[in-house]
């Protein structure tokens, strides 16, 4: 297991080992965003290991692919300078042609060397700064399975975004068909698939994986105001899980969702006001930055 002792070091810098964890919410979706960007660096281990230990079901997090065809944890397909300290030879955004931080371009040994913990967060104030890199799933996937046994906390669910657009094919990831293939053989190999979900706001990977995958669970992301009715016809069938923007849920859009079967688990939840709000309306989960708003949540019947 790549650098395991190592990465269970970083938790000295959490006294995480001494943590009390929060409570369990078998009846409610609790997911840690990008592991817990409110507190650590955002996809990194110790995000991770700091969510379990709040309690959280699921780590959501994203994967992009690299040169060598690794999956890299990461929620762009580039080194975003906000996050990351590196001189780049130029820094491109994903609108633009060009190499320079684009992490498809980029074997994992040089990815693994850029730092991507220690530069100041402006939206995330309270974020620990510590040394961090973006990690290769399958490390993530084996430290908070060790983690979590050595702490006697339950196995921990999975919610992996695949970051396609079509207009990124073969610039920023390959195409689909291999981008999906590679994010399912990788959880059928570490035998975690039984408890992860993909999620797109890309309607190709998830009608892919229901067609060559179907025992797979799917989320649909959406962020614009487009009706859940209309977002599903075009899916073309109906996902597990409809994950909207936080503001666009309503009581009728959870009635909906529900006798269609769907769950609904919106995004990125973080106060105990908007948490309650949710709940009360009927939501099946939130992801949240913060999982230690848990702790704060007023007691609940499937608490």
């Amino acid at each position: 297991m790549r650098k395991l002792c190592l990465l269970l070091g970083t938790l000295s810098l959490m006294n995480s080992c001494t943590t009390t964890t929060a409570p369990s919410s078998p009846d409610f979706e609790w997911q840690g965003h990008r592991g817990a960007r409110g507190a650590f660096p955002e996809n990194t281990i110790p995000a991770f290991l700091f969510a379990l230990d709040e309690g959280m079901n699921t780590l959501e997090m994203d994967v992009v692919v690299s040169s060598d065809e690794k999956l890299v944890v990461s929620h762009e397909p580039f080194f975003h300078p906000q996050i990351c300290n590196a001189n780049f030879p130029q820094v491109v955004r994903p609108d633009t042609l060009g190499a320079g931080n684009n992490i498809f371009q980029w074997t994992y040994s040089d990815i693994s060397h850029v730092d991507c913990g220690l530069l100041p967060h402006p939206k995330f104030p309270d974020q620990k700064k510590i040394p961090a890199v973006k990690p290769l799933l399958e490390d993530v996937i084996d430290t908070a399975e060790v983690y979590a046994k050595a702490n006697k906390l339950p196995a921990p669910n999975y919610n992996i975004e695949i970051k396609s657009r079509p207009e990124w094919d073969n610039l920023y990831h390959p195409e689909i068909e291999e981008y999906a293939s590679l994010l399912v053989e990788l959880l059928k190999n570490k035998e975690v698939l039984s408890r992860t979900v993909i999620q797109s706001f890309d309607k190709r990977p998830l009608q892919f994986l229901h067609k060559e995958y179907p025992k797979v669970k799917l989320a649909l992301l959406v962020e614009d105001d487009i009706s859940a009715k209309e977002h599903i016809a075009d899916l073309g069938f109906e996902p597990e899980i409809y994950s909207c923007y936080f503001p666009l849920v309503d009581h009728e859009l959870v009635n909906y969702c529900h006798e269609k079967g769907i769950q609904i688990i919106p995004w990125t939840v973080n106060s105990v006001e908007e948490i309650s709000q949710l709940r009360a309306m009927g939501v099946d989960g939130v992801i949240t930055d913060y999982p230690q708003l848990k702790r704060q949540m007023p007691t609940s019947k499937n608490d």
